[in-house]
């Protein structure tokens, strides 16, 4: 079967407290060529659409005190010692 166009999306939402929430959500399509492989083609979308979002939320997050405080008491040593990159938020 030959597959022509394929789309991913994906969508993450952040506990902002006091009963807020941040959801953001990211969709692409890519047409898929007769010599590329269409799951290759999948796992790039998903990885640009998760960086986008993980893009898009990181002004937001920083800015928010309850994930800030949220977040110190179990990092606080692996961020400490640098063992906790950005890609663990």
């Amino acid at each position: 079967m030959k597959i022509g166009t394929v789309s991913i999306s994906y969508s993450r939402k952040f506990n902002l407290g006091n009963y807020e929430s941040l959801e953001l959500s990211c969709s692409l399509w890519a047409q898929v060529e007769d010599e590329e492989d269409a799951d290759g083609v999948v796992q790039f979308l998903y990885h640009q659409a998760k960086a986008a979002v993980k893009s898009a939320a990181m002004p937001v997050i920083k800015a928010n005190e309850f994930q800030i405080n949220k977040a110190k008491p179990q990092y606080k040593v692996a961020f400490d010692s640098g063992e906790v990159g950005m890609e663990d938020v």
